[in-house]
């Protein structure tokens, strides 16, 4: 078998999501399915023995978080590069492209990319850079060559070159409104071809759906892929049929392919089922709207995450039933409901 360098990356973890270190209800949380795919992701890379992991931006959920978080967040991944796994990071914009509490993610072994920079990682004589940047906020579409340009990588010499980013890419996709859109002009979109083909891959977090883009807009194919391994767990209804998970990547240390990505993997992981339900209330009374309610909850599967939509005008009885105690009353406690919607 061919020598290979591994890479595992992921992105958008958004950990602290709905995880309340105070919670004024008890009830189950979303916060823990983060943070268990989160491990998920650590014992992987320990399991496949990668020659270093890349976080792709937004490891938190946003930016003002309590110190203990930031300790949650890192601790595991100190340890990771404790082990020998050195561990790379691009601050995203829910951090508003900085790490609060940096003195907490200041570990050996690991790297954020709190500036324009470039890092280089050595294995059996082969030499990886990875040149990266935190989010940039303002029309990263005009300065991206420049920013490219402050990480220093022209100067850098190396086997193989990856881009390590949290931006949109032209042509990548989310869906919006049950519709697919394509991010295409805008300034916070970066042009395809402005990725140098110096770099044999660009690695990017932001977009939560995984995905691969090797064409321009115009289908024309370029000469950098650009991965997105999507986020790790669904964080909206718009992701519901999303599948969630992360990528391990394979660059060739020998041979005529030396340098390039020899191979790559996305890897599943668990992520809550999510469904809709939509209830008109125009002429039904409580006994057949808590009866609905019933078999619905009994015939999703128990951790699902439930949106309940209302129209329409509800009964004083009805809107009883609707009653946030009533709903969680009936549904199992491993179920987060989401009620949206008038219903008086």
């Amino acid at each position: 078998m061919d020598r290979a360098l591994k890479i595992l990356f992921v992105a958008d973890t958004h950990l602290g999501f709905d995880y309340p270190f105070k919670p004024r209800v008890e009830r189950r949380r979303r916060g823990d399915d983060f943070f268990d795919n989160y491990r998920r992701v650590l014992t992987a890379a320990r399991e496949a023995n990668v020659d270093c992991l890349i976080h792709g931006g937004d490891i938190l959920y946003r930016s003002q978080v309590p110190a203990k978080l930031v300790q949650m967040a890192f601790e595991p991944l100190a340890e990771i590069a404790e082990e020998g796994i050195p561990v790379f990071v691009v601050p995203g914009n829910h951090e508003r492209s900085r790490i609060p509490f940096r003195l907490l993610a200041t570990q050996p072994g690991i790297h954020i990319f709190d500036k324009p920079r470039t890092f280089l990682l050595n294995k059996d004589g082969f030499t990886l850079a990875l040149a990266g940047f935190p989010y940039h906020r303002d029309n990263v579409r005009e300065h991206f060559p420049e920013l490219l340009k402050q990480t220093g990588i022209a100067g850098k010499p190396a086997d193989s070159r990856l881009l390590c980013m949290h931006h949109c890419v032209e042509g990548s996709a989310v869906i919006s409104g049950n519709r697919e859109h394509v991010f295409t002009y805008n300034d916070d979109v970066i042009r395809i071809n402005d990725i140098p083909s110096a770099f044999n891959a660009a690695l990017s977090g932001h977009i939560h759906r995984f995905q691969v883009l090797t064409s321009d807009l115009s289908g024309r194919p370029t000469a950098t892929p650009v991965f997105y391994p999507g986020s790790i767990e669904r964080t909206s209804f718009a992701e519901k049929d999303e599948t969630k998970g992360f990528l391990v990547l394979e660059i060739a240390l020998e041979g005529g392919s030396r340098g390039s990505i020899s191979h790559w993997q996305f890897c599943p992981l668990p992520a809550r089922p999510m469904h809709e339900i939509k209830i008109d209330g125009n002429g039904v009374g409580a006994a057949k709207l808590k009866a609905y309610l019933k078999y619905v909850f009994k015939s999703l599967p128990p951790d699902a995450v439930i949106k309940i939509r209302l129209k329409g005008r509800f009964a004083k009885e009805a809107r009883d039933v609707l009653r946030v105690a009533s709903l969680r009353a009936m549904a199992p406690p491993t179920m987060n409901l989401d009620l949206r919607g008038k219903h008086e």
